[in-house]
């Protein structure tokens, strides 16, 4: 579908509000008051009551004007919605808002309005905002299609919010009206039953007026779409979203990674690989949004943050959220230091941060010198508000090339404070009120010119070493023996194993592979052994493996599984799992039992590139682990790149599998070793 199907939402040439009353307490007139301040003929209609200035129906409101009216704002009961949606589509209407909720959210007689206004929908072609929703806005046409007065308050601006919550989107909208800055197009989606999330950002990567968007999700029905949206938006536009539902305990898989890869951090993982900055709540959402609207850093892997402030303590705030958030403050060259040592009292500091003690007129020679070191790539400037410094006038005078953005953290007096907000907007200086809040922007643009960095590589297809053809799961499913089979089949190494059906065939495997080895209880139905000790390692003689086989016995064993032990290393977690709402998708964390405890994981789509898997280990809290710490095995990131694409072509070309997981995979110095298995057959529909 093409944006240009919104236009007669967001921009129409005429609007009728169905179900308006002359009752001043009833929504219908309510709603008709917001919209009379529109730039285009509003007609009413109220067909169980018509009054003075009150249209019999839709066909008579549309007869009565030149203006073709292509918006109907509904506000009746959900029972009549399907057939006033119908009437509004008859009546040559393209679009349609729908506040009234009671429909699927409501059960009994709403899933049957629900299923009656979908029907509508799909049958007309009208394209419907809602349902359950307190509408949108688009400031800078006054057209304000909203039942919550405050609204008409919201200038216009350069921000556009997309939010699930009609209500979230009417909070964002007024914390950017207190920061200063306008909205250019405001929607709360309610239950977006048609025009949703995806179709919304598709419209605002044409629309001239919006510079960064703030997207606030609760829930994705559509993954799939999102992404491709946030991802052609982000190019364009920054995209800042804000993920609700961290602590949801929703319905896990069954595996481990089930239980890691929520439907949360799935969401933000996947929104950030498609170029979304990824915020933990609304004020956040507001101050990246707000900054991201008036400057964009190139795109970069890193980029080095040089923080100048007047005030330590400050400082120290702000560098300690920036260094937690993984973005350095690289000490700046000598030559640098050489020159601010001409410029500033001798006590302070001036590696990076930059500590002037209190601003004064040579304020902007430090900026510039501090922007000009080859290690920094974004500038932030703190400063109480002082009489000998106008900080974003200081900014303006250093003339920093446009390459380094350069954001400003300012605190004062109510006054004094809006006072130097009114200067940043008159030198075009992006500016915001407090040390975390400008902490918070510079975090906002580092994770920016990342996501457009790494979106320039993309992974145009799956490795080779997948199946031609799909695997079938088996009856009984892939116990560890044939999970680990199908990774050899692939590519993906494993350790030297037999298959055993009573002890002489165990001994015998000890015989010839040699110890020590582990012996494990062999059973598809069982995906957790250790947890019910179905595994003992360390066996090396015939005496040790008798005892073990007693114990496999006693947990229920009747099959075994002898294999070589691999030498020590780094235990991963690595799985491809198709999740419902995104499709294929990969994990990568730290593995062994407590997997589940720590929930380090990043998670991304396939197919994945080199650089995407340096991102994802860079996610990770234990990342480190990874890169040699403390003369342990490195990874080799194109081999890893390589399981994960594996394991993604044998997920694809396998309908029948939900889920593969390999936990762990010991990383070691001779590379990346398989030490169990889980497949998961895909429940059938």
């Amino acid at each position: 579908m093409s944006w240009r199907e919104l236009d007669p939402l967001f921009a129409p040439s005429g609007i009728v509000v169905v179900g308006a009353s002359a009752n001043p307490d009833k929504l219908g007139s309510v709603m008709a008051r917001a919209l009379g301040a529109s730039r285009v003929p509003v007609s009413l209609v109220n067909s169980q009551n018509p009054a003075s200035g009150l249209h019999a129906s839709i066909e008579s409101a549309v007869g009565s004007t030149d203006a073709p009216i292509d918006l109907a704002v509904l506000c009746v009961p959900a029972s009549a919605t399907a057939e006033v949606l119908r009437d509004s589509a008859r009546n040559g209407i393209r679009a349609a808002l729908v506040c009234a909720g009671g429909f699927a959210e409501a059960g009994g007689p709403g899933r049957e309005f629900g299923a009656a206004v979908d029907a509508a929908v799909l049958d007309t072609g009208i394209r419907m905002l809602g349902p359950n929703t307190s509408g949108f806005f688009v400031p800078r046409r006054r057209l304000r299609a909203s039942f919550v007065p405050g609204v008409s308050e919201v200038k216009p601006g350069s921000v556009a919010i997309v939010a699930a919550s009609g209500g979230i989107n009417h909070v964002l909208a007024f914390k950017l009206q207190r920061a200063g800055v306008g909205v250019s197009l405001g929607v709360g989606l309610g239950a977006a039953s048609d025009v949703g999330a995806p179709d919304v950002l598709d419209y605002l990567a044409h629309d001239d007026s919006t510079k960064a968007v703030l997207l606030h999700i609760e829930s994705v029905t559509h993954g799939e779409a999102l992404l491709r949206a946030v991802r052609e938006l982000a190019r364009l536009k920054p995209v800042v979203a804000l993920v609700v539902g961290r602590n949801d305990v929703a319905e896990f898989a069954a595996s481990h990674t089930g239980s890691l890869a929520t439907s949360w951090r799935t969401t933000r993982d996947l929104l950030s690989q498609a170029g979304a900055v990824i915020v933990d709540d609304e004020d956040d959402l507001v101050t990246a949004g707000t900054v991201l609207s008036q400057l964009r850093a190139e795109p970069s892997a890193a980029l080095g943050v040089g923080l100048v402030t007047g005030q330590a303590g400050p400082g120290l705030i702000i560098a300690d959220r920036i260094t937690g958030a993984g973005l350095e403050l690289p000490r700046l060259a000598s030559s640098t230091i050489a020159t601010l040592a001409t410029l500033l009292p001798p006590l302070t500091f001036q590696a990076n941060p930059v500590d002037t003690g209190r601003p004064g007129p040579g304020f902007p020679a430090v900026l510039a010198t501090v922007a000009a070191d080859p290690s920094i790539g974004i500038v932030a400037a703190y400063a109480l508000t002082e009489p000998v410094l106008d900080l974003p006038a200081a900014v303006h005078a250093a003339g920093i090339d446009a390459s380094v953005p350069v954001i400003v953290g300012i605190d004062g007096p109510l006054g004094e404070l809006e006072s130097a907000m009114e200067s940043a907007r008159e030198h075009g200086v992006a500016a915001v009120a407090g040390p975390s809040a400008l902490a918070t922007a510079a975090i906002a643009v580092a994770a920016d010119a990342r996501a457009r960095h790494l979106a320039s590589f993309s992974a145009d297809r799956l490795a080779s070493g997948g199946p031609a053809e799909a695997v079938v799961v088996p009856a009984g499913g892939f116990d560890e023996i044939a999970a680990k089979g199908l990774l050899d089949s692939i590519g993906i190494a494993t350790p030297g194993r037999r298959r055993c059906h009573d002890r002489d065939a165990a001994q015998a495997a000890l015989a010839e592979l040699g110890g020590p080895v582990a012996v494990k209880l062999v059973d598809a139905s069982v995906l957790h052994k250790s947890d019910i000790g179905g595994v003992v390692l360390g066996v090396t003689t015939s005496a040790e493996l008798d005892t073990a086989l007693d114990a496999l016995i006693r947990s229920g064993a009747r099959e075994f599984l002898v294999e070589q032990m691999a030498p020590k290393g780094v235990d991963l977690i690595v799985a491809a799992r198709r999740d419902p709402v995104f499709g294929p998708t990969v994990v990568l964390g730290m593995g062994g039992v407590e997997a589940e405890l720590l929930a380090d994981v990043a998670i991304r789509t396939v197919p994945v590139h080199e650089r995407m898997t340096d991102a994802m280990i860079d996610d990770l809290i234990t990342g480190e682990l990874l890169r040699g710490f403390r003369n342990g095995p490195k990874v080799d990131v194109a081999a890893l790149t390589g399981v994960f694409n594996r394991l993604g072509a044998l997920l694809c070309a396998s309908p029948g599998i939900s889920e593969i997981e390999i936990n762990p995979l010991r990383l070691t110095g001779a590379g990346l070793i398989a030490l169990d298995a889980v497949v998961i057959a895909q429940e059938a529909q």
